[in-house]
């Protein structure tokens, strides 16, 4: 296959789409909160069932997440993308049509199997097509997809809604979604199967750690190791960005989840007005990723330490997301939307925690830590929604604000003390990795 001579940069192409497909990731995770007061009403669940319908979503994306970085280590990622999105999109659509809490409950579940393997796929993606010292700004911007999306998502989702309720909210949903499937499809490649891309652009990013499979040296197919398994879960630095994810996730969950029924329902702001104001601490967590990123690569390339570099912004963040308790004492709308902007800051400055991944992780099962760390992290959507039902459930959501600050906290300390120093884990290679010249088999 011939590659272009003259330099190009089409990763910065690759890292537009998966910023796009974040922001419909995100969209089809959230607009069920959106709804969430209008289901509630016509569906007649408690609060505790529409936990439980949140935490459905939760429950399958986490226990999907080690088979999905599986997958992820071992099927090309312009298919399994484009499958993925095909079927959670469906699912969403489908929700518009429901009567029934089991029924629901059980489309949330499989959107989240079918979008289970996405965050472990787009680090890869970064991995493959990125040198180290811009890797946290790529994964700053595609993060920031979830927020920047969000910020103006909310507003507009809210304006849907009102037009066409909350079953037409959910069918147009899910038909971006298949639109953006077939895009994804069009246009994506890894770095070795990319037309356009230059000889230059792919020694950037091979000379500079990232993993362009167009080399002399590539893994070959072999059935799954049983001993990469157990080096995902024995080394402390990885369970020490685990317990940090699960942590950080618990107040992403809240704003995805409980956020505008909070608005709403314990504040009682009109829904319109809630959707705009919904829109700020989503703004504020997409300046903060950005800031993150931009400012941890910087200072590795001015030669700051990673421990500097990489941890800082994760500190200052999580001790910015406990902000969101100041909330519990005030009842003026502005200083409630203050110290919540804050804390989803906070939380926005901390969410570069993938780079640990994308650093730490032993190379060959780079997607396999990527989905233990997903897991982990995402048993927070497992556990916060529901929890924080059964909290509110005798009308004060105070409890429930106490409980994410409580566990920020927690994740403050297992970055600052477990993590340790910032440096790839080596593995001794398998005896099924072999040298291969891949310009034999070039097509």
């Amino acid at each position: 296959m011939a590659l272009a001579t003259t330099k190009t940069k089409k990763r910065y192409n690759i890292l537009a789409l998966i910023f796009g497909t974040v922001v419909i990731n995100y969209l089809d995770r959230t607009n069920i909160s959106v709804a969430a007061s209008a289901i509630r009403e016509s569906l007649e669940l408690s609060t505790v069932q529409m936990g439980l319908i949140f935490s459905s979503f939760g429950v399958a994306y986490a226990a999907l997440q080690i088979p999905g970085g599986i997958i992820v280590d071992k099927v090309r990622l312009r298919f399994l993308y484009a499958f993925m999105l095909f079927l959670w999109s469906v699912a969403t659509l489908f929700q518009g049509f429901v009567n029934s809490f089991k029924i629901l409950l059980g489309l949330r579940a499989s959107i989240g199997v079918f979008e289970a393997p996405s965050y472990p796929a787009n680090n890869a993606i970064v991995t493959k097509w990125f040198p180290e010292t811009e890797r946290a700004s790529a994964i700053a911007i595609y993060t920031s997809g979830q927020f920047i999306g969000l910020a103006f998502l909310f507003p507009v989702l809210t304006l849907i809604q009102d037009k066409v309720g909350w079953r037409g909210l959910l069918i147009i949903s899910g038909v971006i979604g298949i639109i953006w499937a077939v895009v994804w499809y069009a246009f994506y490649r890894d770095p070795d199967q990319h037309k356009t891309v230059s000889e230059q652009e792919l020694t950037l990013i091979r000379d500079g750690g990232g993993f362009v499979n167009k080399s002399t040296v590539i893994r070959k197919k072999v059935k799954f190791n049983w001993n990469d398994f157990y080096e995902a879960f024995k080394h402390r630095k990885l369970w020490g960005i685990y317990l940090g994810q699960f942590c950080l996730g618990s107040v992403s969950i809240f704003f995805l989840t409980w956020f505008p029924t909070y608005l709403v329902e314990y504040r009682g702001l009109d829904f319109i007005k809630s959707g705009f104001l919904a829109s700020i601490p989503f703004l504020a967590a997409f300046i903060g990723v950005l800031l993150a990123g931009f400012t941890s690569d910087y200072l590795i390339k001015i030669g700051r330490t990673a421990e500097l570099a990489r941890k800082t912004p994760v500190l200052i963040g999580l001790l910015l997301s406990t902000f969101i308790i100041g909330a519990n004492f005030t009842d003026s709308v502005f200083f409630i939307i203050l110290f919540l902007t804050i804390a989803f800051f906070g939380n926005g400055l901390a969410s570069i925690t993938w780079v640990f991944v994308s650093l730490i992780a032993p190379k060959r099962i780079i997607g396999l830590v990527g989905g233990v760390f997903n897991l982990i992290g995402g048993l927070s959507a497992v556990i916060v929604p529901s929890v924080i039902g059964i909290l509110v459930e005798g009308g004060d959501f105070s409890p429930a604000l106490y409980f994410i600050g409580i566990l920020t906290s927690i994740g403050f300390l297992s970055f600052l003390l477990v993590v340790g120093k910032v440096e790839r884990i080596e593995l001794d290679k398998p005896n099924n990795l072999e040298k291969i010249d891949l310009e034999n088999n070039d097509n």
